[in-house]
């Protein structure tokens, strides 16, 4: 049986961490979108912000990895959790999980994270004014480009707030949600 989780949300609410903790819990695969566009903005010389007024402007970053996303439907992929704004809208059977973070938190987390390199640096309150740029663009090309409302939460099974939670516990919840969905099935 193919099981995926496509985990989305606000940028800095721990999708990355919470999909590495899951992995190794539920001995999945791991596969992020938001890995593959800072390593094409670093090989840019741009941050992840100009890469998405760019694609605004040049479908060809997100075609790239948007048919990676598409494949997933059709080829034999099981187990695996992808860390992706949109792979719940082009992985129609995965269990979507949206993490929600305040704003500030969110930056504290991101400013703090030193592997995040092509993410727009600079004080905490620049670095928040960013992150809310970032997905106030990719909302708006998604929806653009696709029809694809990420703002919307009801295109999600599960919705949790990680601001006042640890990694573990955002996993903890996910497991839990995730069972009963499969149980339900």
């Amino acid at each position: 049986m193919k099981e995926i989780i496509s985990i989305t949300g606000d940028l800095g609410s721990g999708k990355s961490t919470v999909a590495h903790i899951l992995c190794e819990r539920l001995g999945m695969e791991y596969y992020s979108t938001g890995k593959i566009q800072r390593a094409i903005a670093a090989k840019m010389g741009i941050d992840t912000l100009e890469l998405n007024r760019r694609s605004k402007l040049d479908k060809s970053v997100d075609d790239l990895i948007d048919n990676g996303l598409r494949k997933m439907n059709e080829d034999d992929t099981t187990m695996i959790i992808v860390d992706s704004r949109l792979a719940w809208f082009f992985i129609g059977k995965s269990f979507k999980v949206f993490l929600t973070c305040r704003p500030e938190v969110a930056a504290q987390r991101v400013f703090a994270d030193k592997e995040r390199s092509s993410e727009p640096g600079g004080e905490q309150m620049k670095v928040m004014q960013n992150l809310l740029d970032r997905q106030k663009e990719e909302n708006e090309r998604f929806k653009l480009f696709y029809g694809a409302d990420c703002a919307n939460r009801a295109n999600f099974n599960f919705v949790l707030d990680t601001s006042d939670l640890t990694p573990d516990e955002v996993a903890d919840r996910i497991i839990a949600a995730y069972e009963t969905f499969k149980n339900a099935a």
